[in-house]
């Protein structure tokens, strides 16, 4: 092959969709291919003229426009245009003009038939426009993964074992040894041949009957109702396995009930989550509960970084990802909270120990630091009560520095006695920020509107969740306010789709896909549930409750999820590479590390959080003038 022959080639090689394309099409395609040079300002394509070819950018950059002369699209290097009018009755379908001098391949209709009929990847990449191209790329990352496609009613594998919560310890026990199983469903009365969910009441595990009837010595005709576990948590029987995983993750639980409409189906255990899951997050989780020291976590904190590193290479999607580092955060904090009370004896009055930010959201990767707080019972008395909560907060405070996550250098730890207070100052602060949103109140609320109770009595976090949910709805100032400070961080995207890059300091020549790629998605959707009284605090179950009440269209909030999940992964991903080369990772990337398909997929990503951050401005700016 001729030196510009082969240049030509490892070129197209390097972008989709020709990075993936076999060898012998790649060389068919490149010895088709003729060169042509427009200037700036050239229009290269006309609306209605019969198409003879698809256009690849060598260098330059060309704007794409409706039929109405509305600008659709820039395009740059590595891209193509003119595909649609070769697959719509063969007429230009959206013009083309060039926004600077350009270098342009061509490709003849004749070759890209060809490709179209013998690359079922080519096939798919120019059918589908960029959104549609990111759905499928987020598509094919959860069909590969078997917790993402299998249901939870695969993991049943005998039909339910029950008894009355009349029945006797050693009765129970005896039951438990002749089906052979782990744990015992209990009922209000008698089940036929189908137990009713609605008299589900309670469970016995072999756990508990070791813990709490054998080891105090418990007579065998006691009632099993009174050591049984009660306020069960229960899944549907048509939920995916990885549901089942976060769930058991969530609430550090090992077995679950399994609901098929109003019959219950069956218990899974911990085991049966296992055989699909190999990263060993549940086991990390209940390992944490049996340590009984600082020393103890610390040493098994060694083991986040390569639970984290296997739950990427198995293919997990970044909801599974990050709700598995955010339970296991959870549970060191839980674990602390704990070990802290043995050791300064019970509190002085009833607590709820929060957590704020990406745990509370489910979204906490390995890169993260301290954000927490604690909300105390009203009848706190700060003189008598609080040396006890500052040392029980100090103690899981350097705690969690010893496991690995860093001191907020925000200090927006429970250490801080302003985040230190009794619900009824709680509610003050949080009425405060919406009713008065000044410039420090809007920087609280994007950081104390993400919460979850995670310890003690976690219904003073519901109160505050409530009350968000009652007045941030309700008050247009506060949403156009917040709106206008999630516009201060835009997506690293250029005027022609190129990457917006740091210029100087130790990240020069990198963009950040946290600060400006998942921040400001978690930045705008939650103002979105903020706007319609959603409860939820994940980003994906905020999506779904906006979708709900129709607040965004299914196209658009099909485009988050997918914006969201595709920046997210690639970020996740990054991140993983940096820990198996031995580096300490981070939240900053080099375009030129990335694949030719991340790179497109990230420009696709990058214009849907754009156009929704356009939409933000819109929406609320609007509604602001509608109350003046």
């Amino acid at each position: 092959m001729q030196a510009e022959l082969i240049d030509i080639r490892n070129h197209l090689i390097q972008h989709a969709p020709f990075d993936d394309m076999p060898e012998e099409l790649v060389n068919q395609l490149t010895e088709s291919i003729e060169i042509s040079y427009v200037r700036a300002g050239t229009q290269i394509t006309e609306t209605g003229q019969i198409s003879t070819r698809m256009y690849y950018v060598r260098s330059g950059a060309v704007e794409i426009f409706r039929r109405s002369g509305e600008l659709y699209n820039r395009i740059g290097e590595g891209e193509i245009f003119g595909q649609f009018g070769l697959l719509m009755r063969g007429q230009v379908r959206f013009p083309a003009r060039a926004l600077e001098d350009s270098l342009l391949y061509s490709i003849p209709a004749e070759t890209f038939h060809h490709l179209f009929e013998n690359d079922e990847n080519f096939a798919d990449f120019v059918e589908i426009e960029d959104r549609s191209r990111l759905r499928s790329a987020v598509s094919r990352r959860e069909k590969s993964n078997a917790l993402m496609t299998s249901r939870v009613s695969r993991l049943i594998s005998r039909k339910t074992v029950s008894a009355p919560t009349t029945v006797r310890l050693q009765e129970a026990a005896r039951i438990m040894t002749d089906q052979g199983v782990s744990a015992l469903l209990l009922m209000d009365e008698e089940c036929g041949d189908k137990c009713d969910s609605d008299r589900l009441t309670g469970i016995i595990t072999d756990k508990d009957l070791r813990t709490r009837a054998v080891t105090e010595a418990l007579p065998s005709e006691t009632p099993i109702s009174e050591i049984m576990t009660e306020g069960l948590i229960t899944i549907r029987a048509s939920s995916y396995v990885f549901e089942a995983m976060l769930t058991m993750l969530h609430n550090n639980v090992h077995h679950l009930p399994v609901i098929d409409g109003e019959e219950v189906r069956g218990v899974i255990a911990l085991a049966d989550i296992v055989r699909y899951e190999s990263q060993s997050s549940l086991y990390l989780v209940s390992n944490i509960f049996h340590q009984q020291h600082v020393k103890g976590l610390k040493k098994i904190s060694l083991d986040v970084r390569d639970s984290f590193v296997r739950m990427v290479n198995e293919d997990a999607n970044s909801h599974m990802i990050g709700s598995a580092m955010a339970g296991i955060g959870r549970s060191f904090t839980q674990r602390l909270l704990e070990l802290g009370e043995e050791k300064l004896g019970p509190p002085p009055v009833p607590y709820c120990f929060m957590a704020l930010g990406s745990m509370a959201r489910d979204e906490q990767l390995v890169v993260t630091d301290q954000d927490n707080a604690m909300i105390l019972d009203d009848s706190f008395v700060p003189e008598e009560h609080d040396p006890y909560f500052l040392e029980l907060a100090k103690f899981v405070s350097d705690g969690l520095a010893e496991c690995g996550y860093t001191y907020c250098t925000g200090d927006i730890m429970a250490t801080n006695p302003k985040w230190r207070q009794p619900l009824k100052v709680w509610r003050s602060y949080f009425t405060d920020w919406i009713e008065n949103p000044k410039a420090q109140a809007l920087l609280n609320s994007n950081i104390f509107f993400d919460l979850d109770g995670i310890y003690g009595r976690t219904e003073f976090a519901e109160d505050l969740k409530t009350l968000i949910c009652e007045k941030a709805s309700s008050s247009q100032l506060f949403l156009t306010l917040m709106a206008r400070n999630a516009l201060n961080r835009t997506p690293p995207l250029g005027f022609f789709r190129t990457f917006v890059l740091e210029e100087d300091g130790k990240h020069q020549k990198t963009f950040n896909l946290k600060r400006r790629g998942t921040a400001p998605l978690s930045d705008l959707i939650r103002i979105h549930a903020l706007a319609c009284g959603s409860r939820a605090q994940n980003s994906f179950e905020r999506l779904k409750s906006i979708g709900k009440t129709k607040l965004i269209m299914e196209d658009d909030l099909s485009n988050l999820r997918d914006a969201l999940e595709f920046i997210s992964i690639v970020r996740i991903r990054h991140q993983a590479l940096t820990l198996e080369a031995g580096g300490e990772p981070d939240n900053n990337v080099r375009p030129e590390d990335l694949s030719p398909f991340e790179r497109s997929h990230l420009k696709d990503a990058f214009q849907v959080v754009s156009n929704a951050q356009k939409f933000l401005r819109f929406r609320y700016n609007s509604q602001a003038t509608r109350h003046v």
